[in-house]
């Protein structure tokens, strides 16, 4: 049993973040937190300029609130918004934060996650805790 779980929470259709929550669940020892974490990746400066001002804060503020009703469920879970490029932020959260676990809702994999890799797959080559993929 793990006592400091990881859940990356990708809100795309394409991810089942419920069973990833009730995988790291079913893992947690007694009294483990379970941090439900969303990474919000830079928008490149050029495309910035074309979204109205307030479109970062206001998103950030949406996430925040959807992470808040998702962890309202979990024993032991905390929300967490945090920037940065996902996979590279969520194995950075991981080695700073004492995770022993990563609880990752992964996508079937199709022709372009073997060119261009899928967060997942980052994840499991490079965490240094143990990974467990939900598909």
């Amino acid at each position: 049993m793990y006592k400091n779980i990881l859940v990356p929470v990708s809100f795309d259709d394409a991810r089942d973040t419920a069973a990833a929550i009730e995988v790291a669940q079913t893992l947690a020892a007694n009294g483990a937190e379970i941090t439900l974490l969303h990474v919000m990746e830079h928008i490149p400066g050029y495309a910035i300029s074309y979204l109205p001002a307030e479109y970062l804060s206001a998103s950030k503020e949406a996430i925040k609130a959807e992470l808040a009703t998702l962890v309202e469920d979990v024993k032991g879970g905390v929300g967490m918004v945090i920037d940065g490029h996902s996979g590279r932020t969520i194995l950075d959260y991981a080695g700073e934060n004492d995770v022993d676990c990563i609880v990752i809702a992964s996508h079937r994999p199709g022709m372009q996650d073997y060119f261009l890799g899928s967060t997942a797959a980052q994840v499991v080559r490079h965490a240094t805790c143990s990974v467990h993929v939900v598909r």
